[in-house]
């Protein structure tokens, strides 16, 4: 059973829960997601598998997922995002936000870390994380998000309204 760590408003750990779980209570936990660029300013999006518990099929940012009780968040992005997409690059930390939103019976309450990083190529997704991916301009996605609000996961919509300009 995969946990979680629950966090305070403050983003300090304060124990942790099964994932499910923590998604069927609406509990506060730690993500992160993860933007890649590329070098010519486009993003790196991923479409979630079909069979993923929730979001299924909806495009989203390039990687993102949860740290495990005593990982510390970078370390899990990284880990992550190869695990995804087959891709190691640093990362840098942007910001820190909670959102919170009903996805059918679940809640996602995050307190979601957001890093930002380089990647040229193609990725080697893994099927079960990944249906396809593609690149696009931020322009591109906002306004494809204007347009098809529901093709894109709730926090990825949240991140794109804040995240800088590169």
């Amino acid at each position: 059973m995969e946990q979680v760590i629950l966090v305070n408003e403050e983003d300090k750990d304060i124990g942790a829960m099964e994932k499910l779980e923590a998604h069927q209570k609406g509990v506060l936990h730690r993500a992160f997601s993860v933007v890649l660029y590329n070098n010519e300013g486009k993003i790196l999006l991923q479409q979630r598998a079909h069979g993923k518990y929730h979001s299924g099929g909806l495009w989203t940012n390039t990687c993102c997922s949860h740290p495990r009780p005593q990982e510390q968040t970078p370390d899990a992005a990284q880990r992550r995002l190869m695990e995804e997409m087959g891709i190691r690059v640093p990362l840098d930390f942007q910001y820190k936000f909670i959102y919170k939103v009903q996805l059918g019976s679940l809640i996602e309450h995050e307190m979601d870390h957001v890093f930002t990083g380089v990647f040229n190529g193609s990725p080697n997704i893994n099927p079960d994380e990944v249906s396809d991916w593609k690149f696009m301009t931020p322009g591109e996605i906002l306004s494809d998000i204007a347009l098809n609000p529901d093709q894109y996961s709730a926090w990825f919509r949240m991140i794109m309204q804040r995240l800088p300009q590169q």
